[in-house]
């Protein structure tokens, strides 16, 4: 462990900056700087010497060149422990450089912006930063390097307790997250400047590049044998699995994940107080009420059977009732905005029940990407995000649904999203009543609702997430008491379906939206 004599500090993010070099300032430590950061130090009462002053060289090309110098890399890149470099460097008058605060130009954030152009972007594209990140990690046995506020405290508590000295392992730590740090930087850049090799931005560029840090590692993968860990996106802007806290219970397995996954978003869909219990992906009670506890005492009728080990979801905070309720069976996870403080402890009798906790937003954009591994390639689209009103769909058959049918025609729409195909939902204005999902064919998904339905089937109302290729599917739910169908259209066979339809009395809609979920 060698001190820590000379630090170059040159930051964009200057949260903590000041605070930091003053403490390295108490140990010794000669700092040098540049432009703003330089100013900003100085303003603050510190001595600080310019690189260019360092270097011999002055900053040129409007700031361009200012750290791209042999003094500087030389004296991030020389091997202490190699009497070759020292002499070469002794005799080039080349001095160490024992530490390097870097945070880059804030690209990512800049090309966010509503109306940034590209000339902006490229400003934004930070050469001298990466490169002294890259020369000081890859020296990492005699160079601490910092890329993160958030690691200034521990550097500090290191040098305090070492006589101004910073670890072997802390250092291949701090290197490790600068290359981590600059791939993502670089892949920000890449995929940005991808999308416009042509005069239209392309919305998939030639190459793709997503990083994501492990969450955490987990027991194994979908089944036993298989190992696996959970990854995460760097920002999330909304509520989601990805994003959620653990409160209790025994470690997340990737099937939970999964489940808790399709279970906050089912329920994002909906403004009122909804509650959604899902078994192996799907469904399998879905109902909105006045509260979460009403919601969930109705999605559990739909198929109290499946609910047994499933997985709740709730867009609401979770009351104590609720959790009373929730603790008298068998559940997996819950996943909800908030738990009142009584909830909590209710729920605490059942160690083993995930109680997991998304944040509270009042309002978020949703957005990115979908992605879907196959062997050896994968497959990326944007995010099922598209919904209809069931009020400004067309009518194709003789009747027009009433206003109650509306009302559930919307509920079943936004359920049947969630469903995997081939995926037929019956229900009321806000329970669902019958779920068909995953078979082969729509007229088995149809009746697969009808079998598992306990709740009456007459008098409710149909979705399909996409179009009936025969009739066959609108006969069996005219024989399930159907009232109305919500259902995609453009089959070939549309005249046949509504004709069928018309038939047996039932109000059909068109969306012209599918819903596809594999």
């Amino acid at each position: 462990m060698a001190k820590i004599t000379r630090a170059l500090i040159s930051v964009s993010d200057k949260c903590g900056i000041i605070e930091f070099s003053q403490q390295l300032a108490g140990y010794g430590v000669e700092l040098l700087s540049t432009g703003g950061t330089a100013k900003l130090l100085r303003e603050a009462g510190l001595n600080v010497k310019d690189v260019s002053e360092f270097t011999g060289f002055p900053e040129m090309l409007d700031g361009r060149v200012k750290t791209l110098h042999p003094k500087v890399h030389g004296g991030l890149l020389g091997m202490r422990s190699n009497p070759e470099h020292v002499a070469k460097m002794k005799e080039h008058g080349i001095e160490n450089i024992d530490m390097v605060v870097v945070n880059l130009y804030p690209f990512e954030a800049t090309t966010a912006k509503e109306g940034c152009h590209l000339e902006d972007a490229i400003e934004n594209i930070d050469i001298g930063g990466p490169t002294m990140l890259r020369s000081a990690a890859k020296n990492y046995p005699d160079v601490t390097v910092l890329v993160d506020s958030a690691d200034y405290a521990q550097v500090l508590e290191e040098m305090k307790a070492s006589a101004g000295a910073v670890s072997a392992a802390t250092n291949f730590a701090l290197a490790v997250k600068v290359f981590q740090h600059t791939a993502a930087y670089d892949g920000a850049i890449s995929n940005y400047l991808g999308s416009r090799l042509t005069s239209e931005v392309q919305e998939y560029p030639p190459t793709f590049t997503l990083q994501v840090k492990k969450a955490q590692d987990l027991r194994y993968g979908e089944n036993p044998h298989q190992s696996a860990a959970f990854y995460v996106e760097k920002q999330i802007s909304e509520p989601c699995v990805s994003n959620a806290v653990q409160l209790q219970g025994k470690e997340l397995s990737f099937n939970n994940i999964i489940d808790l996954d399709a279970a906050i978003e089912t329920v994002k869909e909906f403004g009122q107080s909804a509650a959604v219990i899902i078994k192996h992906t799907n469904p399998c009670g879905v109902a909105l009420a006045d509260s979460p506890l009403t919601a969930y005492l109705k999605a559990r009728e739909c198929d109290p059977v499946s609910a047994f080990g499933g997985i709740v979801g709730f867009n609401r905070t979770v009351d104590a009732e609720t959790a009373k309720e929730l603790t008298s069976t068998f559940l997996e996870a819950v996943i909800a905005p908030g738990y009142s403080e009584e909830a909590l402890a209710i729920f605490t009798a059942k160690k083993n029940v995930r109680v997991m906790q998304v944040p509270l937003l009042d309002s978020y954009v949703a957005g990115g990407f979908d992605l879907k591994r196959v062997t050896g390639g994968m497959l990326l689209q944007a995010r099922d995000l598209g919904m209809v009103n069931a009020l400004d769909c067309r009518v194709v058959t003789e009747r027009t649904p009433t206003a109650s049918e509306y009302e559930a025609l919307d509920f079943a729409w936004r359920v049947c999203k969630h469903v995997k195909s081939n995926a037929i939902v019956f229900s009321n204005r806000d329970q669902t009543v019958g779920i068909g999902a995953g078979q082969m064919s729509r007229v088995d998904s149809s009746k697969i609702a009808v079998q598992k339905a306990l709740l009456p089937t007459h008098g409710t109302v149909l979705a399909s997430d996409a179009f009936f290729p025969f009739r066959d599917g609108v006969d069996a739910a005219a024989e399930a008491g159907v009232t109305a169908i919500i259902q995609t259209g453009g089959s070939v066979r549309d005249e046949e379906v509504i004709k069928a339809a018309n038939e047996h009395g039932i109000a059909m809609i068109f969306t012209t939206m599918r819903h596809f979920r594999h």
